[in-house]
């Protein structure tokens, strides 16, 4: 049943449709409950030191005004649901690739990680060739393994913060949130 849901994704996100797959919808939502500011403060600020960064590519910090900027550009509603899954998922395993197993904020990530996953099956039939070119440029940027040289130091905290603001933008119309 899954599988239906994202060849429906698949047909909107090639029409153009703003629409999002019901099964995309109860994820997002999941994601926002486990997103929610005091867990993201405390698995992710207070128990790091003071400062602590982590370091990632140029390309795996989408913020609200790189939305707005490829909405302007035309990108699909779709394209950018699809881009903000490949940068929050990739932030999620670069926060949890400097934890040791026994970090206080281990199982957060990891469950971060698996709602990540879930969300994944939704996208697993959708084709990089289905979205515009500069959506497709820049997620094949994120997997590219020499782009290390565009990295910035960036707070857990922060990547996390980024991927609530951006998953508000782009699930909360068409998966008809309540404001929180």
């Amino acid at each position: 049943m899954q599988q239906g849901y994202a060849a429906v994704l698949c047909v909107l996100a090639v029409l153009g449709l703003e629409a999002a797959a019901p099964g995309e919808c109860e994820l997002t939502r999941l994601l926002q409950d486990k997103l929610q500011y005091e867990m993201r403060l405390q698995y992710m600020k207070h128990y790091f030191p003071i400062d602590y960064t982590v370091q990632v590519q140029y390309e795996e910090v989408l913020r609200p005004s790189n939305i707005t900027r490829l909405r302007n550009g035309t990108v699909s509603e779709a394209a950018l649901r699809y881009l903000w899954f490949h940068v929050s998922s990739q932030a999620v395993l670069r926060i949890r690739e400097v934890l040791p197993e026994k970090h206080p904020s281990w199982k957060y990530t990891q469950e971060l990680c698996q709602l990540f996953d879930a969300l994944g099956e939704e996208y697993s039939k959708y084709r990089q060739t289905d979205v515009e070119t500069v959506v497709a440029d820049l997620v094949k940027l994120i997997y590219s393994a020499g782009a290390e040289s565009r990295s910035k130091a960036v707070r857990p905290k922060a990547l996390l913060d980024n991927c609530l603001k951006v998953m508000r933008m782009l699930f909360g119309g068409p998966c008809r949130w309540e404001s929180t």
